[in-house]
């Protein structure tokens, strides 16, 4: 089974839930960005993250807007479930941008990244400059490999949400409404893509948004059911 959960930002508790007992070896849980486990490098950390990677599931994650990506880039690239990814420890993943994974079956498109808002993410010739938003190469890759499955596929996961339905989320808060080029990209894709269920987590909200969308954040869902563990 496939589960999905929100962003994690270094909470140990949120991985030591009762409820990720109910899954078994073979089973996957994918964190939608924020990870936030790989920070300090220390001693700590890395015994941390070998228990999480010896875990008989697989424990997999995403970027989001808060990351320690020189750290996280210094793990090693490997061919994981014809996507590329990089091995944290034993079971414990970091699927890269742009991939397509194919778990129990199910293709799986995975797209980190997202907005800091304490930045201006545009440089003065208006190109994207920091780390936490995909690069122009990642989302062509993102677009090539999309393409190369016939726009098809069962899963989308990211950590910023297409620019609707940021839009509608900000509005019915009453917040000021900050959409990026990297959301607009995120709308042309979820017109491009044929898809079963996607699920984002910057919003840190556990909502409902369609028959296709969800925001996830401290729930644990099983991915096509929906279903809270």
């Amino acid at each position: 089974m496939i589960y999905i959960t929100g962003d994690t930002h270094g909470d140990e508790s949120r991985l030591s839930t009762r409820r990720l007992k109910k899954l078994g070896e073979g089973d996957t849980l994918i964190i939608c960005g924020d990870f936030g486990f790989i920070w300090d490098g220390s001693k700590r950390e890395q015994k941390f993250l070998a228990k999480l990677g010896s875990r008989k599931y697989n424990i997999c994650f995403i970027d989001g807007a808060h990351e320690r990506f020189e750290l996280l880039n210094k793990y090693p690239v490997v061919q994981w479930n014809k996507g590329w990814a990089r091995q944290i420890s034993g079971n414990l993943m970091y699927l890269m941008r742009g991939q397509i994974y194919e778990i129990e079956g199910k293709k799986i498109f995975t797209m980190g990244g997202g907005e800091t808002l304490e930045f201006d993410l545009r440089d003065d010739s208006g190109l994207w400059t920091r780390a936490e938003l995909p690069s122009k190469e990642e989302l062509l890759e993102g677009i090539e490999n999309i393409e190369r499955v016939g726009f098809d596929v069962d899963l989308v996961i990211t950590h910023e949400p297409p620019a609707k339905v940021k839009e509608f989320l900000r509005l019915r808060d009453s917040e000021p409404v900050r959409v990026s080029a990297f959301n607009a990209y995120l709308q042309e894709f979820s017109t491009l893509c044929r898809y079963k269920k996607w699920y984002f987590g910057s919003m840190h909200i556990d909502k409902y948004i369609s028959a296709s969308q969800t925001a996830v954040f401290k729930d644990i869902v099983e991915a096509f059911s929906g279903e809270k563990i």
